[in-house]
């Protein structure tokens, strides 16, 4: 399970975390010394933080690993091994929330932490919804988020509508931002000049002046004097919004159970 002819056959089904074959090959007298899955996974990540996804190519980490690209499949089978590997390796760097911390608290910076994972590897999110993230790291992260979720006491029903509420919204806003900081980067910009630029090519168009005028006063509301400053207030009051959206259906469903036990009997109590 999980040859490469299988994962061709079934990407969505196959993982390089399923496969648990002992492997087949030995390395040679003539492979490089020192070279392992995990350092090849490293610098991975190195080359897609640093050229992104779509210039990724075995022929490419094998230069920067100064070693021949047929060296790299004793250690995997594909480049879709690869990028599973090295997805889970920067779901590590999203650290654990405190265990002392009431579920707000635990909550927030769950998110947080899962938000600065996608803005600093831009290329994560493209892989996030391609593979099955059934890595140690991606497992951990999940195991912390239904932890708090379950600790806000909300019915089984509706937990996971709670954690798509608030880690999709973590996962597009942490998307538009990586890809508008390396915009900014690739541009030889600041993201304040970045900004600066495109609006004021925008109002140089009378058209959509004309459209983004009315929006102007509420960025301007926004409070912050700088992108970054805006944006993290953005973030912050999005979340506060969906923190309390859960309070409120967590006291929503305190008030109907008690609602149900008005007008019973103590025996008929005892039971339930």
């Amino acid at each position: 399970m999980g040859s490469a002819a299988d994962r061709a056959k079934s990407s969505a089904r196959v993982s390089v975390w399923l496969d648990r074959r002992t492997p087949a090959r030995t390395r040679k007298a003539d492979q490089p010394a020192g070279l392992d899955r995990e350092r090849i996974t490293a610098a991975t990540v190195r080359l897609l933080d640093a050229e992104g996804l779509t210039k990724f190519s075995m022929r490419r980490l094998a230069a920067e690993l100064d070693v021949t690209a047929m060296s790299l499949y004793w250690y995997v089978d594909t480049k879709d091994d690869l990028l599973e590997l090295a997805l889970d390796t920067v779901y590590g760097e999203i650290g654990p929330a405190r265990e002392d911390a009431d579920w707000p608290e635990r909550l927030r910076e769950l998110a947080t932490s899962y938000r600065k994972m996608l803005v600093a590897h831009v290329w994560a999110s493209a892989l996030i919804g391609k593979y099955l993230n059934i890595g140690p790291n991606a497992m951990l992260f999940s195991y912390a988020v239904q932890d708090v979720v379950r600790a806000t006491g909300l019915p089984l029903g509706s937990q996971t509508g709670a954690m798509s509420a608030v880690f999709q919204f973590v996962y597009g806003f942490g998307t538009q931002e990586g890809h508008i900081v390396q915009r900014s980067k690739d541009a030889g910009l600041s993201q304040d000049e970045f900004y600066q630029q495109a609006i004021g090519a925008v109002r140089a168009d009378p058209e959509l002046k004309r459209i983004v005028e009315p929006s102007e006063a509420i960025m301007d509301a926004r409070g912050g004097t700088t992108v970054e400053e805006m944006r993290e207030r953005d973030f912050l009051l999005a979340l506060d919004i969906l923190v309390t959206g859960i309070e409120a259906m967590c006291a929503r469903e305190a008030d109907r159970g008690e609602g149900r036990t008005e007008g019973r009997t103590a025996p008929e109590l005892r039971r339930q």
